[in-house]
């Protein structure tokens, strides 16, 4: 399983990059929102990563609602991505604001997609490439998907026993769009308006779910990537 993934935020929400820091939590790492406390995107001693999206019109925190970066520590209770798919769904999505998430393993990967009524909902993703924004998987009404899937589709994929990450490390560095599609088409999002890309990660889990985590801290057309320790 290979993950890459940028995040789009706030510029001057503070944060930390992935470490263990969570005490109670021991074996989890994962990025740090330092206003909440929870994570973006963090995986755990069995091989399970989880992280959280924003859906569309549902940006920051909102009064009565938990923070959305508790969802991948929930979620890495599990051992499994299937347990944890399952144990998410289980939870009343009215607690938070509208998310997605992606969770995974060595075996199996997950979607889901939290609306903010009932039940967040559970779908398996199909192998291969898929993608994922603020809309659903491999969703072409989304410009960000519709200009960057083929190209991952066709890009070389990573190699990390060979060290080779280089397609996907241009990919997730690309901070071109249309003049019709604006910056929501970039993968790096150009700062605009306070906003914009403030990180980027490159995961691989093995068959044995040994992880290997490549990390820029800033965005990474501009920020390199290194491995985490």
């Amino acid at each position: 399983m290979i993950l890459g993934a940028n995040r789009d935020e706030r510029l001057g929400r503070a944060w930390d990059q992935p470490a263990p820091w969570w005490p109670d939590r021991p074996g989890v790492v994962g990025g740090r929102d330092r206003g909440a406390g929870g994570t973006w995107m963090a995986a755990n001693a069995a091989g399970v990563v989880a992280t959280v999206l924003n859906r569309p019109g549902s940006l920051g925190p909102a009064p009565g609602k938990r923070s959305r970066g508790e969802l991948p520590l929930l979620a890495l209770e599990h051992a499994t991505a299937e347990a944890a798919a399952a144990g998410i769904a289980a939870l009343p999505a009215a607690d938070w604001r509208p998310f997605n998430m992606v969770l995974a393993d060595r075996h199996r990967a997950f979607f889901l997609r939290g609306i903010g009524t009932g039940r967040p909902e559970a779908l398996p993703l199909p192998e291969g490439v898929s993608m994922v924004t603020a809309l659903d998987p491999n969703d072409l009404s989304s410009p960000r998907t519709a200009r960057h899937l083929p190209r991952f589709r066709a890009a070389a994929p990573p190699d990390p026993i060979r060290g080779d990450w280089a397609d996907w490390e241009a990919l997730l560095a690309d901070d071109g769009f249309g003049a019709a599609s604006g910056p929501a088409e970039a993968l790096c999002v150009p700062p605009t308006d306070g906003f914009g890309t403030v990180c980027s990660s490159l995961l691989a889990l093995d068959r044995d779910g040994a992880r290997l985590w490549r990390f820029a801290p800033g965005a990474p057309n501009k920020v390199p990537f290194a491995a985490l320790p």
